[in-house]
């Protein structure tokens, strides 16, 4: 993570991790979104319940950042089971 992400992250994390708004400009919701992502071991399945569940730990609106997840690459769904597919990998 660069110092832009963290900067972002700042911005837009309350002290306890929680999102308090969810990031309207693009880039900025890349940077929230792959913070997100971090939560979803890799190569694990997850039923919608539980991304829901881990979602929530970060803001009410699961729907729409499940949504926005999916859509823009960090998990993949298939039949109601999603598993991380993008972000930021520890190596």
């Amino acid at each position: 993570m660069d110092l832009r992400d963290d900067r972002v992250l700042r911005n837009f994390l309350t002290a306890d991790g929680r999102l308090h708004t969810i990031p309207t400009r693009h880039s900025k919701l890349l940077v929230v979104l792959d913070h997100i992502a971090q939560s979803f071991e890799p190569g694990r399945t997850y039923p919608e319940r539980e991304v829901n569940a881990i979602i929530e730990r970060f803001h009410p609106d699961h729907a729409a950042l499940r949504r926005y997840l999916v859509e823009n690459q960090f998990l993949t769904r298939e039949d109601s089971v999603y598993w991380r597919s993008g972000g930021t990998f520890d190596v």
